[in-house]
């Protein structure tokens, strides 16, 4: 399992119980966790001073509960990235903390390519992965289909100093975009994606992961320049293990290019413990130097 321990200002403080305990900057946040089956004690005294909760519905969905003054948004570094975060109505941050192992193994597959080095990021939320490779020296292309996250991201790159280099913000239907990329003759050396288990586009359109992930890998696999170096899949659904999506890559990808495939488990170090809680999975193929 792959992991990075160069985090300052996020640690995973605890978990158990189906929670995490996280802090994030300056704020504890206590939110819900599926991996985290295992009981424990919960001796950590945050658990019971943190800044707010996150409590599902049984009915879907669900509110946080706020003990201590919460801003509206603050931010957070890792290395020379900086990200807004603020509490969402899902759960989440804005910020999945564990993609930072992924973040820097973009930027050394991107330093010292030959530019322009083109990277299309579908389903790019509020733009992690975008800004590593920006300040890598790549241009991008950012898809997402929801507007508000992509103005998030708009909002990153200027914390990291990055809103002046060549990218494309795009609010799109990712499937639709490739289609229209594949016939327009576009080509990128670098492709990645992080597709949710289930969402809808800007007009509507279901994704369902298991049914769309193949024939999208597929056309993207179609848009990879002569010279390509990567193509990353990450995803956080037990149904689509690492090993599957490496499977997929072996499919459509590395018979045109060659290359290698690496697939594994990502992680974060949980302080209480030293041990690390799986949070996602993620494939990559890399081209042959």
């Amino acid at each position: 399992m792959r992991f990075t321990q160069d985090w300052k200002d996020y640690e995973l403080l605890d978990a158990g119980g189906g929670e995490r305990l996280e802090r994030w900057g300056q704020i504890i946040l206590i939110r819900p966790d599926p991996q985290a089956v295992f009981e424990i004690e919960k001796k950590d005294p945050r658990w019971r001073n943190a800044h707010a909760r996150y409590i599902r519905s049984k009915t879907g969905g669900g509110h946080w509960e706020t003990y201590k003054p919460v801003p509206k948004s603050w931010e957070i570094g890792y290395k020379r990235l900086r990200f807004h975060l603020k509490p969402m109505g899902f759960k989440h941050t804005g910020l999945f903390p564990e993609q930072a192992v992924n973040w820097d193994v973009l930027q050394q597959m991107i330093i010292g390519q030959k530019q322009p080095f083109r990277v299309l990021n579908l389903f790019a939320y509020t733009g992690g992965a975008t800004m590593a490779c920006l300040q890598a020296g790549a241009q991008v292309t950012h898809v997402d289909a929801s507007r508000g996250m992509v103005t998030w991201a708009k909002d990153n790159a200027v914390s990291c100093g990055v809103q002046d280099k060549p990218v494309r913000w795009l609010v799109d239907d990712c499937v639709k975009f490739v289609e229209r990329e594949l016939r327009r003759g576009k080509e990128y050396d670098g492709i990645i994606m992080d597709p949710p288990s289930y969402g809808r586009g800007p007009g509507g359109e279901v994704w369902k992961l298991e049914q769309e992930i193949f024939p999208l890998v597929q056309k993207c696999a179609r848009l990879l320049s002569s010279r390509a170096r990567f193509f990353m899949i990450n995803s956080y659904t037990a149904g689509l293990s690492p090993s599957v999506m490496a499977y997929i890559l072996g499919l459509t990808v590395q018979p045109r290019f060659g290359g290698k495939i690496y697939a594994d488990e990502i992680g974060l170090p949980v302080c209480s413990t030293g041990l690390i809680l799986p949070c996602g999975g993620t494939a990559i193929w890399k081209g042959n130097d």
